[in-house]
């Protein structure tokens, strides 16, 4: 090995740390994928804690006793999201039979101009609600042999909502557990590094939910105007799309503007696109560059692909967490970077400030809510 050249030496040690790494990542994969009744939970309930911690501290600094103030917030996030639901399921059933009349009707004029080309959009149009029945039986019949998934589904969404009670209640007890549970000589880094990536998700959230509200409401306000049916349903399917960046706005924009088609016409429908796309435009030129630069930023690249990872991995599920995850490992990277460059860089003060300060860094905005009421 020493008869080696140095560079070939470098890239082999470079490679079997990218291999262990792989390996270490692989196998927590299969991990959690087995246990994942247990581990979605706990990673949902730590979005809703990144969330939901600045109302819950506000209602601390009020005078309210920290398991009230923890339950007042759990039930203020199950009627918001409960009522968003329902709107949205309303609205899109109302104007489900719409969406296919218009499609009909929207073939037929294709077939005027296009000859066979409309003809088969026709068809298709015309076979729409016969495919949708046919998809429709294979899904219930699939929900009925799988009655356990169904099950399994409500109780991990019970239980993220039990732990988000418990982490905001216990959330001034978290630093101590952890430095507590650290082996001799690790409590620092690690209290560092977790208040790093809590920060980075808590800002990815808190971004992400002011950017998700003015899109809905900019949309909102934009199908009103047009006079689109269920324009405040399709809002809040706007705002739960946001969270899953890139695709959710498609996929949102796009049942909006097939309402729009179904009840007012494809000048409307047009109408409609244009809204979206104009939202789609600032949102992207401005509330992105204004907003996420201030809480956690990161290439659009690495988004996607984090994304299309998730997605592979667990699906829907996977594509909401995979992005707020990349964030956190983001921000662990971030203070390792710091902490060994930090006696490179002579005069640069490095993460020493953070672990010992109970409430975080100053740049971090505001206290992660592991350190409120501290």
């Amino acid at each position: 090995m020493s008869s080696l050249p140095v560079p070939v030496r470098r890239l082999a040690a470079w490679c079997v740390v990218i291999l262990l790494v792989s390996g270490v990542v692989y196998v927590g994969i299969r991990l959690c994928a087995e246990l994942r009744t247990a581990v979605v939970p706990v990673l949902l309930a730590l979005l809703g804690t990144a969330l939901l911690g600045p109302f819950h501290r506000r209602l601390v600094k009020a005078g309210v006793n920290r398991s009230v103030a923890a339950g007042v917030t759990c039930v203020v996030v199950l009627a918001v999201v409960g009522g968003a639901v329902y709107i949205v399921v309303a609205a899109l059933v109302d104007s489900g039979d719409e969406i296919v009349a218009s499609l009909k009707e929207a073939a037929r004029g294709l077939t005027e101009h296009f000859g066979a080309a409309g003809t088969s959009l026709d068809d298709v149009a015309s076979n729409a609600r016969e495919l949708l029945t046919k998809f429709g039986g294979t899904a219930a019949s699939g929900v009925i042999s799988g009655v356990s998934v169904v099950g399994e589904s409500i109780a991990m969404a019970v239980l993220a909502l039990l732990l988000v009670f418990f982490f905001l209640r216990d959330s001034d007890r978290a630093v101590a557990t952890l430095r507590a549970l650290a082996p001799n000589g690790t409590a620092d880094g690690l209290e560092a590094m977790a208040r790093r990536a809590f920060r980075a998700v808590e800002g990815f959230m808190r971004g992400t939910s002011l950017i998700a509200f003015i899109d809905a409401l900019c949309i909102t306000v934009g199908l009103l105007v047009l006079d689109v049916p269920g324009a405040v349903g399709l809002g809040a399917l706007v705002f739960v799309g946001a969270y899953i960046p890139y695709l959710g706005a498609f996929v949102s924009g796009a049942v909006a503007v097939l309402v729009a088609l179904a009840d007012r016409g494809f000048v409307i429908a047009l109408w409609a696109l244009g809204v979206v796309l104009a939202v789609q435009v600032l949102e992207g030129h401005v509330l992105q560059p204004m907003i996420q630069s201030r809480t956690v930023q990161m290439h659009p690249a690495v988004v996607m692909l984090a994304i299309t990872a998730g997605a592979s991995v667990a699906g829907i599920l996977g594509m909401l967490l995979a992005v707020p995850l990349t964030a956190a490992a983001f921000g662990v990277l971030h203070e390792l970077r710091q902490r060994y460059a930090a006696p490179d860089s002579g005069s640069d003060s490095g993460p020493a400030p953070d672990p010992a300060a109970p409430g975080g860094s100053p740049d971090s905005g505001s206290p992660p809510p592991h350190s409120a009421g501290s």
